[in-house]
């Protein structure tokens, strides 16, 4: 493979303003972040929650997608493509107010879906939505407290009390969604005005207030017929219900990520077989320190993300083992990992396992990566690693001030009332897996006898700061290396309000196992973990890696198996 013929030349190629370039090519892979509204078709976009998110603010929006954010069956016209290269996939479709369309939908929102998501009257396009007279009673009963579900039922009343103030509402023929400034939002909101004749079955009791809301959909589907109307619901048995009485219904799916957790992104991609046979000839190859990196181009180059990691195995060829660090244009730039497998390499005396365990610990060591997410089964080791690479970071190179640990208080059986104590007392009982661990990393430690392991306990427990989620409001960190355990209990409003607490010099590392969740009203889909790996993905300063396998014990990997 040819060298470079001036080796500062391509010392240009890793200077910081490198890893910044990919942020501002139009690549596949960074428009998937950026053009939620413009560009992005909904080929290159699954995740249809993008396609509603508040960040985007006005300006032009893409037709009907509401049936991949609320599954429902109808197609929607493509967003308009106007500003799309001539070399894109999908041929440019026409702007959406010149493609005939069919009638609207009119979705009647039940009250949990309103308490759920106060902006969610702002998430269904050019759809109409109808509020049953029991559902504004049901809000006036929830809105009293402290709690996260009178808070948004307050916000709601708030919102509706802006729309029927607008300017020129007229709430019998409907008020515009769009006269608040979401412009998104093209429909209009009715709400019941006036008795509606409907019969149910005799043995749904009249007084509940789930069957008044299945009479009133009842009630339109008959009066607005042939027109769809459709019932939107967090609740399972009330969506039951509706399927058996004939009713069309759907669960609220905005606040998924995902609809499936086998989409979800991994951070490691196997290579083809072929990959030197095609790849060989054009790539370019040259040495920087211990790291080795190759310049590639070809098919595979759209596919692959910054801080991807990449790997190919074949017997009787050479294995790569590498991490993007660079994507222009039709060409990626490959980087060669470090190897923590090796007894020299050790992290705080542990080496790593496996394949997946040494691209953790690649991305927890390296101080270009503020933010690093870990997903696995029990027994991955993505504890021990964390706390490996943040004691070595902390007490051997200073990087880091100190190490702060926290997690999600939500237990996984019945509570056992308040804790005595301290902050870090009460959260001692949550940590018992730094004990855990941090009980394995001193044992790493054999020559020093046993008052030498005693002193570097005191001094790791003295870097180590337990903190509570509830207190992280209005935190910044600075210069700290702050571990997230247990994640997956999460929700993304509370994942964002973690990580936007990292001030200069911190670095966050995530960690979770989406199998684990114990809150009562997370999926995998929602999770806060989920959130935060799908919209970190490609971020220069950033990365994400699955562990595949336990390394705990025999028995501990049965169990992940079989049970």
């Amino acid at each position: 493979m040819p060298l470079p013929p001036a080796p500062t030349k391509r010392a240009a190629l890793l200077s910081p303003e490198a890893y910044e370039a990919p942020a501002r090519n139009p690549s596949k892979a960074s428009r998937k972040s950026e053009a939620q509204f413009t560009d992005s078709p909904l080929a290159e976009k699954p995740q249809a929650l993008d396609l509603f998110d508040p960040r985007s603010g006005g300006g032009e929006h893409p037709a009907a997608l509401f049936d991949e954010a609320i599954a429902v069956t109808a197609k929607s016209s493509p967003a308009p493509a106007k500003k799309r290269p001539a070399s894109a996939a999908q041929p440019a479709a026409k702007p959406k107010k010149a493609r005939p369309t069919g009638p609207t939908k009119l979705f009647v929102l039940d009250t949990n879906v309103l308490m759920h998501d106060p902006m969610c009257l702002f998430r269904f396009e050019e759809h109409d939505i109808f509020l049953p007279m029991i559902v504004l009673e049901e809000l006036d009963g929830h809105k009293k407290g402290m709690t996260e579900v009178a808070r948004n039922a307050r916000q709601t009343s708030r919102t509706l009390d802006a729309l029927a103030g607008a300017q020129g509402a007229d709430i019998a023929a409907g008020l515009k969604l769009d006269t608040t400034g979401h412009r998104e939002a093209g429909g209009k909101l009715f709400f019941q005005t006036q008795p509606l004749n409907y019969t149910l079955p005799t043995s749904l009791p009249q007084g509940k207030a789930d069957n008044q809301i299945l009479g009133v959909v009842e009630a339109l589907r008959q009066q607005y017929a042939p027109r769809e109307v459709v019932l939107v619901s967090k609740d399972i048995n009330m969506r039951v219900k509706a399927r058996a009485l004939g009713l069309a219904t759907d669960d609220y799916q905005n606040d998924k990520t995902l609809e499936d957790g086998d989409l979800l992104y991994s951070g490691a991609l196997a290579l083809s077989g072929d990959f030197w046979a095609r790849h060989g000839k054009t790539m370019e190859s040259w040495q920087s320190g211990s790291h080795t990196y190759y310049r590639i181009s070809g098919p595979i180059v759209p596919s692959l993300l910054i801080n991807q990691f990449v790997y190919f195995e074949s017997p009787g060829e050479p294995s790569l083992y590498a991490r993007v660090t660079e994507i222009r244009a039709k060409t990626a730039v490959l980087k060669t990992l470090k190897d923590y497998g090796h007894l020299k390499n050790a992290v705080w005396g542990v080496t790593t396992r496996n394949r997946e365990q040494n691209f953790a610990m690649n991305l927890l060591t390296d101080p270009e990566i503020d933010f690093v997410t870990l997903t696995g089964t029990a027994g991955t080791g993505k504890t021990l690693m964390a706390l490996a690479s943040g004691l070595t970071q902390v007490l051997d190179d200073r990087r880091y001030t100190e190490i702060i640990m926290t997690r999600a208080t939500v237990s996984v059986g019945e509570d056992i009332g308040f804790l005595p104590g301290t902050e870090e007392e009460k959260m001692g009982p949550w940590m018992g897996a730094l004990d855990d661990n941090l009980e394995v990393l001193a044992k790493t430690e054999t020559s020093a006898g046993e008052w030498g392991r005693a002193a570097t306990n005191e001094l790791i427990r003295s870097r180590i700061k337990i903190k509570s989620m509830n207190f992280m409001r209005g935190r910044t960190f600075l210069n700290k290396y702050v571990i997230i355990d247990e994640a997956q209990n999460l929700t993304p409003k509370q994942m964002k309000t973690l990580i936007t607490r990292a001030g200069p010099g911190t670095k966050i590392i995530c960690m979770g196992n989406l199998a684990q969740i114990d809150t009562p009203y997370l999926t995998e889909g929602s999770s806060g973990l989920t959130f935060a790996v799908d919209k970190f993905k490609g971020w220069p300063h950033s990365g994400h890696i699955t562990l595949a396998r336990g390394e705990r014990s025999r028995l501990a990997d049965f169990a992940s198996e079989v049970l």
